[in-house]
């Protein structure tokens, strides 16, 4: 689930060595469609270790240049780097396990007895997959490959397990992490240290 489509697996592909180098995992990564593409990771500190917006501000400057050397995508786009956040996307095999005990809503890529939607309570992962005690007291089990979405539920508990582990995302408060542009129609580029523009 970390990426959906052939193209969005090529550039994960691509931005997976980069992240390494920098102690970084990618959690999620997206191909958003519209006017101006959008090309959006979600990225965190290997292993979970918390993760800053200079942790994503360095890691977006890191790919700027090799995106633009691979070109992944033929027009124009805006990267988007960024956390998981605390409702955060639950991606790959292991990230269960981190959040047992708290709420999640699953969506299946095939449906199980007619449904695709399912919330519940974590309750482990193993080599069979995710146990997730449903909310009519049944188990769903698993694997993170056969679901198209898992997301965490945001609750009081969720917050204070963020907080304790020193994973609560910037608050408003703090500096944004703004959006890093990449228009491959320039070859001359002058990046802006505060914002990330690229223009």
């Amino acid at each position: 689930m970390i990426a959906l489509t052939e193209q969005e697996r090529r550039i994960l592909d691509i931005a997976t060595p980069v992240a390494e180098s920098l102690g970084m995992e990618i959690v999620r990564l997206r191909v958003m469609g519209g006017r101006r593409p959008g090309l959006q990771i979600m990225t965190e500190r290997a292993g979970g270790a918390p993760t800053s917006v200079e942790d994503c501000a360095r890691l977006s400057r890191a790919l700027s240049p090799v995106f633009e050397a691979a070109d992944p995508i033929k027009e124009a786009y805006v990267l988007e780097v960024s956390t998981p956040g605390i409702d955060r996307p639950l991606t790959r095999p292991g990230d269960f396990a981190r959040w047992i005990g708290h709420e999640v809503r699953i969506e299946l890529a095939r449906p199980l007895d007619g449904r695709r939607r399912f919330g519940g309570t974590i309750t482990g992962e193993d080599e069979a997959g995710a146990h997730i005690e449903l909310d009519d007291q049944t188990e769903l089990v698993a694997h993170v490959n056969e679901m198209s979405r898992a997301t965490l539920v945001l609750t009081d508990a969720l917050i204070d397990a963020a907080r304790a582990s020193g994973n609560l995302p910037p608050q408003p408060d703090e500096d944004d992490l703004g959006e890093f542009e990449i228009d491959e129609t320039e070859d001359d580029t002058d990046t802006n240290e505060e914002t990330g523009d690229v223009t």
